[in-house]
C-alpha cells in the first residue's frame, strides 16, 4: 500500500546521537573554513565578484558558463520543445484517467504520482534536467495554444511587480496543507478538487497575464525552476544554452517580492514534517483531553507557524549580517538563494527512501490504472525494492551527506554574496550573525531528522 502522504514524514531509522553531534561539529567546522577563506581572497582582491552595489542592494551579477552550441540548437528546436509538451499532456490525460475512471482506494495510482512522483521527484529531476516542469507543464501548453489562437502575443493585462512570489508561496503552503494535515487527503475527491482548481487558476491566470504569471505563481514551476539553479544547465543573458557550476546558475537568481517565503515555506514545510514525527508532537495531538477538532486546528497552526519561525530566524539573521551602509531591507532577499541548497539537501536526506520505495509502488499501481487487473506497463507484478531498508548505515550516510553538502554549497553562496556588500573592515565580523544562522539550521535539521 502506497503511504498518502507526499514527503515522507516516517522515519527511515534512529540515528545516534553521537552522528547528530559529529555532523553539526562538521557543519561548524567547514562552515568557519569557508568564512576564512572566502574572507582572505575577498581581501587579496580574487573574489569572483562583479556586482554594482545599488540603493536596492547588489545587483545579481551573470557568470559566464561554458557553450554547448550544437546542444542548444537541439533544445530550443520547435520540435524538442513540441515533444516535451506532447509528454505534459500525455501525462496530464493520464492523470484525468485515474482521477475519474480510477478506483477510490489507496491503490490508485493518481496519490502516488501526486505526492511522491511529482512533489518530491521534481527535486531530482530539476537538479539533472533542469526546468522540467516548465518543458512540460500542461497548464503553459494550454495558455500557449490559447495565445496562439488569439494572434496576439502581448498578455491581456500585466502582473504587478509588487505580487513576485507571493502567490506561489501560498500555493506551496496550500499544498503542503494538503498533503500533511488535511485527514482526507488519501481520498479522491479532495486530490482532484485541488487539482482541478490548480489547473483552472493557472490557465485562466496564464490567459490574462502570459507567461509572467505562471513563472511566479505556478507552485510547481517556482519549486521546479528554484531548485534547476542548482542544475549544470543555464542561459545567458542572451538566452543562449551553457553549462555552468551550480553556484554560478545560483547566483543569476534575481531577488523579488515573496522569494524569502517561497524557500520558507518549502524549508518549513520539511521542518515541521520531521518535527510532526516527534514523541513531543505525536503526545500532544494525540492527547485524550484534546478533541480532534482541537489537533486539526493545531496542525494547521503548526504549519504556518514553521515557515514563520524559519523566516523570522533567517531574516533576522540576514540584516544582522548588514554593516556600514548596506541596506539591511534588501539582504533577506538578496541572500534568499543560499537556502535552495539547504532545502534540497533536506529533501534528499528526509524523503530518500520514502521516494525509492513508494515511487516503485506507484509504478506498479500505474499500470492498472482502472483497478481491474489491467498491466498496461506492464509492471503490475514488478516487486518493490525495500534497499534501503536493508542498508541502514549507507542511508544514514547518505542522509548526514546530503544535510551536510546542502549547507556548505548554502554557506558558500551567501558568504560570496556577502562579500560583495560588506565593507573591507567588516568583512569577518559582518558575515557572523549569517554564520550562526546557517549552522542553526543544520543544527536543527539534524536534530529534526534523526533525533526526535
Amino acid at each position: 500500500m502506497i503511504l498518502t502522504h507526499g514527503v515522507g514524514g516516517r522515519q527511515d531509522l534512529p540515528l545516534p546521537l553521537e552522528y547528530v553531534i559529529a555532523g553539526a561539529v562538521l557543519a561548524l567546522v567547514v562552515s568557519f573554513g569557508l568564512l576564512v577563506l572566502t574572507t582572505r581572497r575577498a581581501a587579496a582582491g580574487q573574489t569572483d565578484g562583479g556586482q554594482i552595489t545599488g540603493s536596492q542592494g547588489p545587483q545579481v551579477r551573470n557568470p559566464r558558463g561554458w557553450p554547448v552550441p550544437r546542444l542548444g540548437r537541439i533544445v530550443d528546436s520547435t520540435a524538442w520543445t513540441a515533444l516535451w509538451r506532447i509528454v505534459g499532456l500525455l501525462i496530464f490525460a493520464y492523470f484525468v484517467l485515474v482521477a475519474f475512471a480510477g478506483p477510490d482506494n489507496a491503490n490508485n495510482p493518481i496519490f502516488g504520482m501526486t505526492y511522491v512522483w511529482l512533489w518530491v521527484g521534481i527535486v531530482p529531476f530539476s537538479l539533472l534536467f533542469g526546468h522540467v516542469w516548465k518543458a512540460i507543464s500542461p497548464a503553459r501548453t494550454v495558455v500557449a495554444g490559447l495565445t496562439w489562437l488569439r494572434g496576439d502575443g502581448e498578455p491581456m493585462l500585466r502582473l504587478p511587480e509588487r505580487l513576485g512570489y507571493w502567490p506561489a508561496a501560498l500555493a506551496l503552503l496550500a499544498f503542503a496543507w494538503l498533503e500533511l494535515v488535511y485527514p482526507e487527503n488519501n481520498y479522491l475527491g479532495p486530490v482532484r478538487i485541488w487539482l482541478a482548481l490548480y489547473l483552472a487558476v493557472m490557465i485562466i491566470g496564464g490567459a490574462l497575464f502570459g507567461e509572467d504569471f505562471l513563472e511566479r505563481t505556478d507552485p510547481f514551476e517556482v519549486y521546479s525552476s528554484l531548485t534547476a539553479r542548482l542544475s549544470v544547465w543555464g542561459r545567458t543573458p542572451a538566452g543562449n544554452l551553457v553549462v555552468r557550476t551550480p553556484l554560478g546558475n545560483l547566483d543569476t537568481l534575481r531577488p523579488a517580492p515573496g522569494l524569502v517565503a517561497v524557500v520558507s515555506v518549502l524549508f518549513g514545510t520539511i521542518v515541521y514534517d520531521s518535527y510532526r514525527d516527534s514523541p513531543q508532537w505525536l503526545r500532544l495531538v494525540q492527547n485524550p483531553a484534546l478533541s480532534g477538532d482541537t489537533a486539526y486546528l493545531i496542525s494547521n497552526i503548526a504549519l504556518i507557524a514553521f515557515p514563520l519561525l524559519v523566516a523570522g530566524f533567517y531574516c533576522v539573521g540576514t540584516m544582522l549580517t548588514g554593516v556600514g551602509d548596506v541596506p539591511r531591507r534588501a539582504l533577506p532577499a538578496q541572500l534568499a538563494p543560499s537556502i535552495v541548497p539547504i532545502v534540497v539537501g533536506y529533501v534528499v536526506a528526509h524523503y530518500l527512501s520514502y521516494f525509492w520505495e513508494s515511487g516503485l509502488a506507484t509504478l506498479r499501481n500505474a499500470s492498472d490504472p482502472l483497478g481491474n487487473g489491467g498491466d498496461w506497463l506492464g509492471t503490475a507484478d514488478m516487486p518493490v525494492s525495500y534497499f534501503f531498508a536493508f542498508h541502514a548505515t549507507l542511508l544514514a550516510v547518505i542522509k548526514v551527506t546530503a544535510v551536510i553538502v546542502g549547507h556548505v554549497l548554502g554557506v558558500w553562496s551567501a558568504h560570496i554574496r556577502a562579500l560583495q556588500v560588506l565593507p573591507n573592515q567588516h568583512l569577518i565580523t559582518g558575515q557572523v550573525p549569517l554564520l550562526v544562522t546557517m549552522v542553526g539550521f543544520t543544527v536543527g535539521g539534524l536534530y529534526l531528522l534523526f533525533s526526535v
